[in-house]
């Protein structure tokens, strides 16, 4: 796992947004949750996601694989070493992540990521308002 290949699978998603932040620490955001955290210059960890609960539990009894720092309450774990887990798995990871996030956002802002993630839909206008008649006396 490198930066190119995350952000590569991570903005293959709908909606997703990069941001750095917190001086070196690029943030991936889906309606401007974050879902993954890496940073880029060396750290005690490499990369940061959400996890559910039985992931989570799972996860941090593997080898270079924490609870995260400042985020382990929300269920966040952290990878120590890049090669912590294998491609595949770490980009399931990632989607579920994303997935979980997604799920929590306000349904408007869900609705307005799932019609830009369909590009041969288009919004419509909404019609004008029609004009009251006023009374005469």
């Amino acid at each position: 796992m490198n930066v190119d290949w995350l952000r590569e699978v991570c903005l293959s998603f709908p909606g997703v947004t990069e941001q750095i932040q917190w001086g070196n620490d690029l943030l991936f955001k889906v309606g401007g949750k974050m879902f993954a955290v890496t940073p880029l210059e060396p750290a005690s960890v490499c990369l940061s996601f959400k996890a559910s609960p039985e992931s989570f539990a799972e996860l941090t009894e593997r080898p270079n694989i924490i609870p995260a720092p400042y985020l382990a309450r929300a269920q966040w774990v952290a990878l120590q070493t890049r090669d912590a887990l294998a491609a595949q798995e770490l980009a399931q990871l990632l989607r579920a992540s994303y997935d979980m996030v997604f799920a929590k956002l306000p349904k408007k802002i869900r609705e307005t990521v799932s019609s830009s993630k369909s590009a041969g839909r288009k919004l419509r206008p909404k019609k004008p308002a029609k004009a009251k008649r006023k009374r005469s006396r």
